[in-house]
């Protein structure tokens, strides 16, 4: 029978991310996304959740996301998940789950400059419509 091992969700980074490298040179970026949803229960009341993912990337992925992201960036993600078992400092046998990326979009635009409007930062629709022919 087969299988299928894949991730695919948006969030937000819930810190900064930080390169650190194997042993072998290759650089790794670990951390978690904060996932939020937003439904109605049975009494109409407006309910807001939010899940947070561990989330690991590898490689020249590790190394774009250290340089280009921050804490809250909007991030898309395709991965597998991946469950590892490990013993606490008290001896207590735990599992953690996480995601290893392999595809990773930046949904948001980057502010050097806090003032700026995300439009100007990004190179909006306001900066080419004198451009526009029609």
């Amino acid at each position: 029978m087969a299988s299928l091992n894949k991730f695919i969700g948006i969030g937000n980074l819930t810190r900064d991310p930080e390169v650190k490298y194997m042993p072998s040179g290759n650089p790794v970026t670990s951390g978690s996304i904060a996932i939020n949803e937003k439904y109605k229960n049975k009494q109409n009341e407006l309910v807001e959740t939010t899940e947070y993912i561990n989330v690991v990337f590898y490689g020249k992925l590790a190394e774009i996301v250290g340089q280009y992201l921050k804490k809250g960036s909007s991030i898309y993600i395709e991965g597998k998940l991946k469950t590892e078992k490990y013993v606490d400092k008290d001896g207590i046998q735990k599992t953690t789950t996480k995601i290893v990326a392999d595809t990773m979009l930046m949904l948001n635009s980057i502010r050097q400059d806090k003032q700026e409007s995300p439009q100007k930062q990004s190179g909006g629709f306001d900066d080419m419509k004198d451009d526009i022919p029609f």
